[in-house]
Protein backbone atom coordinates (compact mmCIF):
# COMPACT_ATOMS: atom_id res chain seq x y z
CA UNK A 1 0.00 0.00 0.00
CA UNK A 2 1.26 3.43 -0.91
CA UNK A 3 1.77 5.74 1.63
CA UNK A 4 0.69 8.82 -0.56
CA UNK A 5 -2.52 9.03 -0.82
CA UNK A 6 -3.33 10.51 -4.45
CA UNK A 7 -6.95 11.43 -5.86
CA UNK A 8 -6.08 12.81 -8.97
CA UNK A 9 -4.10 9.40 -10.45
CA UNK A 10 -3.93 9.89 -14.27
CA UNK A 11 -2.10 7.15 -15.03
CA UNK A 12 -5.40 5.07 -14.04
CA UNK A 13 -6.21 5.80 -17.55
CA UNK A 14 -2.61 4.57 -19.31
CA UNK A 15 -2.27 0.89 -17.43
CA UNK A 16 -2.88 -0.58 -20.68
CA UNK A 17 -3.04 -1.36 -24.38
CA UNK A 18 -7.36 -1.52 -24.58
CA UNK A 19 -7.45 1.24 -21.98
CA UNK A 20 -5.04 3.71 -23.58
CA UNK A 21 -6.96 3.21 -26.84
CA UNK A 22 -10.36 3.46 -25.70
CA UNK A 23 -9.24 7.17 -23.89
CA UNK A 24 -7.56 8.43 -26.68
CA UNK A 25 -8.59 11.69 -27.45
CA UNK A 26 -7.18 11.87 -31.42
CA UNK A 27 -7.97 9.73 -34.10
CA UNK A 28 -5.80 9.09 -37.70
CA UNK A 29 -6.85 6.71 -40.13
CA UNK A 30 -6.05 6.66 -43.46
CA UNK A 31 -9.24 8.45 -44.66
CA UNK A 32 -7.65 11.67 -43.26
CA UNK A 33 -4.60 11.51 -45.55
CA UNK A 34 -4.19 12.81 -48.94
CA UNK A 35 -1.03 11.35 -50.84
CA UNK A 36 0.68 14.01 -53.38
CA UNK A 37 2.17 12.48 -56.51
CA UNK A 38 4.35 13.98 -59.18
CA UNK A 39 3.75 13.14 -62.75
CA UNK A 40 6.14 13.95 -65.52
CA UNK A 41 5.23 13.45 -69.14
CA UNK A 42 7.63 12.18 -71.92
CA UNK A 43 9.43 10.07 -69.33
CA UNK A 44 10.42 6.46 -69.25
CA UNK A 45 10.73 5.38 -66.38
CA UNK A 46 10.71 6.33 -62.33
CA UNK A 47 12.76 9.11 -61.55
CA UNK A 48 14.20 9.43 -57.73
CA UNK A 49 13.72 12.52 -56.12
CA UNK A 50 17.04 11.95 -54.22
CA UNK A 51 16.01 14.61 -51.55
CA UNK A 52 12.95 12.65 -50.87
CA UNK A 53 14.24 9.06 -49.93
CA UNK A 54 11.18 7.05 -51.47
CA UNK A 55 9.37 8.98 -53.36
CA UNK A 56 9.66 9.49 -57.52
CA UNK A 57 8.49 11.24 -60.35
CA UNK A 58 5.84 9.02 -61.71
CA UNK A 59 6.07 8.71 -65.70
CA UNK A 60 2.89 9.93 -67.28
CA UNK A 61 2.33 6.49 -68.65
CA UNK A 62 2.61 4.93 -65.93
CA UNK A 63 0.10 6.91 -63.67
CA UNK A 64 -3.25 4.87 -64.56
CA UNK A 65 -1.40 1.95 -62.72
CA UNK A 66 -0.09 3.75 -60.07
CA UNK A 67 -3.86 5.42 -59.05
CA UNK A 68 -5.06 1.64 -59.17
CA UNK A 69 -2.48 1.10 -56.50
CA UNK A 70 -3.21 4.07 -54.77
CA UNK A 71 -6.55 3.26 -54.18
CA UNK A 72 -5.85 -0.64 -53.72
CA UNK A 73 -4.41 0.61 -50.20
CA UNK A 74 -7.30 2.68 -49.63
CA UNK A 75 -6.19 6.35 -49.82
CA UNK A 76 -8.89 8.02 -51.36
CA UNK A 77 -7.66 11.28 -52.50
CA UNK A 78 -4.78 12.68 -54.64
CA UNK A 79 -2.88 16.35 -55.32
CA UNK A 80 -1.43 16.14 -58.60
CA UNK A 81 1.41 17.87 -59.75
CA UNK A 82 2.79 18.14 -63.17
CA UNK A 83 6.63 18.24 -64.26
CA UNK A 84 6.29 19.95 -67.80
CA UNK A 85 7.93 19.46 -70.98
CA UNK A 86 6.46 22.79 -72.44
CA UNK A 87 7.22 26.12 -70.37
CA UNK A 88 6.74 29.18 -71.09
CA UNK A 89 6.28 32.86 -70.00
CA UNK A 90 2.77 32.30 -68.93
CA UNK A 91 2.53 28.81 -68.23
CA UNK A 92 -0.05 28.09 -70.67
CA UNK A 93 -0.26 24.40 -71.32
CA UNK A 94 -2.10 24.21 -68.23
CA UNK A 95 -4.95 25.75 -70.00
CA UNK A 96 -4.83 23.82 -72.90
CA UNK A 97 -7.56 20.70 -72.95
CA UNK A 98 -4.88 18.44 -73.98
CA UNK A 99 -2.00 19.51 -71.65
CA UNK A 100 -0.61 17.93 -68.47
CA UNK A 101 -2.94 19.46 -66.23
CA UNK A 102 -6.08 18.04 -68.01
CA UNK A 103 -4.43 14.89 -68.92
CA UNK A 104 -3.58 14.28 -65.21
CA UNK A 105 -6.96 14.75 -64.13
CA UNK A 106 -8.30 12.64 -66.96
CA UNK A 107 -6.08 9.58 -66.42
CA UNK A 108 -6.81 9.75 -62.37
CA UNK A 109 -10.96 10.23 -62.88
CA UNK A 110 -10.91 7.51 -65.95
CA UNK A 111 -9.03 4.70 -63.95
CA UNK A 112 -10.19 5.40 -60.76
CA UNK A 113 -13.55 7.59 -61.34
CA UNK A 114 -14.24 7.26 -56.86
CA UNK A 115 -10.84 8.78 -56.38
CA UNK A 116 -10.91 12.34 -55.34
CA UNK A 117 -8.59 14.31 -57.47
CA UNK A 118 -7.32 17.67 -56.48
CA UNK A 119 -5.70 19.63 -58.90
CA UNK A 120 -2.79 22.06 -57.72
CA UNK A 121 -3.35 24.76 -59.68
CA UNK A 122 -0.28 27.40 -59.86
CA UNK A 123 2.18 28.21 -62.69
CA UNK A 124 5.58 27.38 -60.77
CA UNK A 125 6.07 24.13 -62.54
CA UNK A 126 4.82 25.17 -66.32
CA UNK A 127 6.81 28.56 -66.65
CA UNK A 128 10.25 28.96 -67.74
CA UNK A 129 10.99 31.11 -65.04
CA UNK A 130 9.58 29.28 -62.21
CA UNK A 131 7.36 32.05 -60.61
CA UNK A 132 3.74 31.44 -59.40
CA UNK A 133 2.54 33.79 -62.27
CA UNK A 134 2.74 36.36 -64.87
CA UNK A 135 6.13 38.27 -64.80
CA UNK A 136 6.28 41.88 -64.86
CA UNK A 137 8.60 44.55 -64.50
CA UNK A 138 7.80 44.38 -60.28
CA UNK A 139 7.67 40.92 -59.68
CA UNK A 140 4.69 38.85 -60.66
CA UNK A 141 1.38 40.78 -61.62
CA UNK A 142 -1.07 39.02 -59.21
CA UNK A 143 -4.44 40.19 -61.32
CA UNK A 144 -3.06 38.86 -64.88
CA UNK A 145 -2.37 35.73 -62.95
CA UNK A 146 -6.15 35.53 -61.74
CA UNK A 147 -7.21 35.36 -65.51
CA UNK A 148 -4.92 32.68 -66.09
CA UNK A 149 -5.80 30.84 -62.79
CA UNK A 150 -9.46 31.22 -63.74
CA UNK A 151 -8.53 29.22 -67.26
CA UNK A 152 -6.08 26.39 -65.44
CA UNK A 153 -9.05 25.80 -63.11
CA UNK A 154 -11.66 25.01 -66.07
CA UNK A 155 -9.34 22.94 -67.85
CA UNK A 156 -8.55 20.68 -64.63
CA UNK A 157 -12.35 20.73 -63.96
CA UNK A 158 -13.82 19.97 -67.42
CA UNK A 159 -10.83 17.03 -67.41
CA UNK A 160 -12.93 15.52 -64.00
CA UNK A 161 -10.92 17.25 -61.05
CA UNK A 162 -12.96 17.01 -58.04
CA UNK A 163 -11.03 20.34 -56.29
CA UNK A 164 -9.10 23.10 -57.64
CA UNK A 165 -6.48 23.78 -55.02
CA UNK A 166 -5.37 27.26 -55.80
CA UNK A 167 -1.21 27.70 -54.58
CA UNK A 168 0.06 30.65 -56.54
CA UNK A 169 -1.05 33.02 -53.63
CA UNK A 170 -2.04 35.56 -55.15
CA UNK A 171 -5.19 38.16 -53.80
CA UNK A 172 -8.13 37.18 -54.93
CA UNK A 173 -7.18 34.10 -56.66
CA UNK A 174 -10.49 31.64 -54.83
CA UNK A 175 -12.46 34.70 -55.90
CA UNK A 176 -11.39 34.75 -59.58
CA UNK A 177 -11.31 30.58 -59.72
CA UNK A 178 -15.07 30.26 -58.24
CA UNK A 179 -16.39 33.14 -60.61
CA UNK A 180 -14.54 31.05 -63.25
CA UNK A 181 -15.42 27.91 -62.61
CA UNK A 182 -19.40 29.39 -62.47
CA UNK A 183 -19.44 30.70 -65.42
CA UNK A 184 -18.10 27.57 -67.10
CA UNK A 185 -20.41 25.34 -65.79
CA UNK A 186 -18.39 23.94 -63.18
CA UNK A 187 -20.33 24.93 -60.20
CA UNK A 188 -20.06 21.18 -58.22
CA UNK A 189 -16.40 21.56 -58.35
CA UNK A 190 -15.04 22.74 -54.96
CA UNK A 191 -12.12 24.60 -54.15
CA UNK A 192 -9.82 23.96 -51.38
CA UNK A 193 -7.67 26.98 -51.18
CA UNK A 194 -3.98 26.43 -49.86
CA UNK A 195 -5.38 29.62 -47.77
CA UNK A 196 -1.87 30.23 -45.47
CA UNK A 197 0.82 29.14 -47.59
CA UNK A 198 4.41 30.75 -45.91
CA UNK A 199 7.10 31.50 -48.00
CA UNK A 200 9.01 28.39 -46.32
CA UNK A 201 12.36 27.32 -46.37
CA UNK A 202 10.52 23.34 -45.73
CA UNK A 203 9.66 24.02 -49.69
CA UNK A 204 13.51 23.12 -50.32
CA UNK A 205 13.34 19.21 -51.70
CA UNK A 206 9.74 20.26 -53.86
CA UNK A 207 12.11 22.11 -56.17
CA UNK A 208 13.96 18.86 -57.27
CA UNK A 209 10.40 17.33 -57.14
CA UNK A 210 8.78 19.26 -58.94
CA UNK A 211 11.85 20.71 -61.30
CA UNK A 212 10.84 24.24 -60.94
CA UNK A 213 13.41 26.59 -62.57
CA UNK A 214 12.98 29.40 -59.71
CA UNK A 215 15.49 32.00 -59.51
CA UNK A 216 14.82 34.68 -55.96
CA UNK A 217 12.64 33.71 -54.08
CA UNK A 218 8.43 34.25 -53.59
CA UNK A 219 8.39 36.63 -50.46
CA UNK A 220 6.16 39.05 -52.20
CA UNK A 221 3.58 36.70 -52.43
CA UNK A 222 3.44 34.05 -50.09
CA UNK A 223 3.59 35.05 -46.31
CA UNK A 224 6.28 36.26 -43.72
CA UNK A 225 6.91 32.68 -41.64
CA UNK A 226 6.43 34.64 -38.64
CA UNK A 227 3.19 36.67 -39.15
CA UNK A 228 0.60 35.04 -36.79
CA UNK A 229 -2.74 37.65 -37.41
CA UNK A 230 -1.56 38.18 -41.15
CA UNK A 231 -2.43 33.85 -41.19
CA UNK A 232 -5.57 34.17 -39.79
CA UNK A 233 -7.02 36.76 -41.83
CA UNK A 234 -5.56 34.84 -44.98
CA UNK A 235 -7.74 31.90 -44.66
CA UNK A 236 -10.78 33.97 -43.49
CA UNK A 237 -10.38 35.91 -46.19
CA UNK A 238 -10.53 32.52 -48.82
CA UNK A 239 -13.42 31.43 -46.81
CA UNK A 240 -15.39 34.89 -47.87
CA UNK A 241 -14.36 34.43 -51.15
CA UNK A 242 -15.85 31.25 -51.17
CA UNK A 243 -13.32 28.54 -50.84
CA UNK A 244 -14.70 25.38 -49.50
CA UNK A 245 -11.93 24.16 -47.67
CA UNK A 246 -8.77 25.68 -46.17
CA UNK A 247 -5.22 24.72 -46.14
CA UNK A 248 -2.09 25.47 -44.08
CA UNK A 249 1.22 24.89 -45.19
CA UNK A 250 3.52 23.73 -44.21
CA UNK A 251 1.90 21.71 -41.18
CA UNK A 252 4.46 21.08 -38.22
CA UNK A 253 6.05 24.01 -37.81
CA UNK A 254 2.61 25.92 -38.28
CA UNK A 255 0.46 24.17 -35.66
CA UNK A 256 -0.37 27.29 -33.61
CA UNK A 257 -1.34 28.27 -36.81
CA UNK A 258 -3.96 25.41 -37.86
CA UNK A 259 -5.52 25.68 -34.12
CA UNK A 260 -5.57 29.34 -34.29
CA UNK A 261 -7.89 28.62 -37.81
CA UNK A 262 -9.48 25.89 -36.43
CA UNK A 263 -10.78 27.90 -33.79
CA UNK A 264 -12.03 30.35 -36.33
CA UNK A 265 -13.55 29.07 -38.92
CA UNK A 266 -16.30 26.05 -39.25
CA UNK A 267 -14.48 25.09 -42.77
CA UNK A 268 -12.59 21.86 -43.50
CA UNK A 269 -9.27 22.66 -42.61
CA UNK A 270 -6.02 20.83 -44.33
CA UNK A 271 -2.61 21.08 -43.37
CA UNK A 272 -0.08 20.03 -45.69
CA UNK A 273 2.89 17.91 -44.63
CA UNK A 274 5.49 18.89 -47.16
CA UNK A 275 8.55 17.85 -48.40
CA UNK A 276 11.05 19.42 -45.68
CA UNK A 277 9.08 17.77 -43.11
CA UNK A 278 9.18 14.21 -45.00
CA UNK A 279 12.79 15.01 -45.70
CA UNK A 280 13.87 15.69 -41.64
CA UNK A 281 11.99 12.11 -41.10
CA UNK A 282 13.01 10.00 -43.82
CA UNK A 283 16.89 10.98 -43.22
CA UNK A 284 16.94 10.88 -39.86
CA UNK A 285 15.68 7.40 -39.87
CA UNK A 286 17.82 6.03 -42.59
CA UNK A 287 20.71 7.49 -40.34
CA UNK A 288 19.39 5.41 -37.73
CA UNK A 289 18.61 8.47 -35.24
CA UNK A 290 14.33 7.87 -34.99
CA UNK A 291 12.32 5.01 -35.45
CA UNK A 292 10.69 6.33 -38.62
CA UNK A 293 7.09 4.82 -38.32
CA UNK A 294 7.19 6.30 -34.48
CA UNK A 295 7.80 9.72 -35.58
CA UNK A 296 5.39 9.59 -38.84
CA UNK A 297 2.60 8.45 -36.46
CA UNK A 298 3.62 10.69 -34.20
CA UNK A 299 4.48 14.13 -36.50
CA UNK A 300 0.63 13.10 -38.17
CA UNK A 301 -0.96 12.85 -35.07
CA UNK A 302 0.04 16.26 -33.74
CA UNK A 303 -0.91 17.74 -37.05
CA UNK A 304 -4.47 16.53 -36.48
CA UNK A 305 -4.86 17.26 -33.04
CA UNK A 306 -3.93 20.74 -33.74
CA UNK A 307 -7.00 20.72 -35.47
CA UNK A 308 -6.57 19.85 -39.30
CA UNK A 309 -9.18 17.26 -40.46
CA UNK A 310 -6.87 16.21 -43.54
CA UNK A 311 -3.16 16.15 -43.98
CA UNK A 312 -0.93 15.88 -47.26
CA UNK A 313 1.79 13.69 -46.76
CA UNK A 314 4.21 12.00 -48.74
CA UNK A 315 4.19 8.96 -46.12
CA UNK A 316 0.13 8.17 -47.38
CA UNK A 317 0.66 4.91 -49.74
CA UNK A 318 3.21 3.90 -47.37
CA UNK A 319 1.22 4.16 -44.55
CA UNK A 320 -1.77 2.56 -45.95
CA UNK A 321 0.41 -0.36 -48.05
CA UNK A 322 1.98 -1.20 -44.50
CA UNK A 323 -1.41 -1.20 -42.73
CA UNK A 324 -0.70 0.72 -40.30
CA UNK A 325 -3.26 2.89 -40.41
Amino acid sequence: MSEFNLANRPRRLRKSPAVRAMFEETTLTRNDLILPIFVEEGLDDYTPIEAMPGVVRIPEKRLAYEIERIAKAGIRGVMTFGISHHTDATGSDTWNENGLVARMSRICKSTVPEMVVMSDTCFCEYTSHGHCGVLCDHGVDNDATLVNLGKQAVVAAAAGADFIAPSAAMDGQVKAIRQALDAAGFSETAIMAYSTKFASSFYGPFREAAGTALKGDRKTYQMNPLNRREAIRESLLDEAEGADALMVKPAGPYLDIVRDIRERTTLPLAAYQVSGEYAMIKLAALAGAINEENVVLESLGAIKRAGADVILSYFALDLAEKKIL
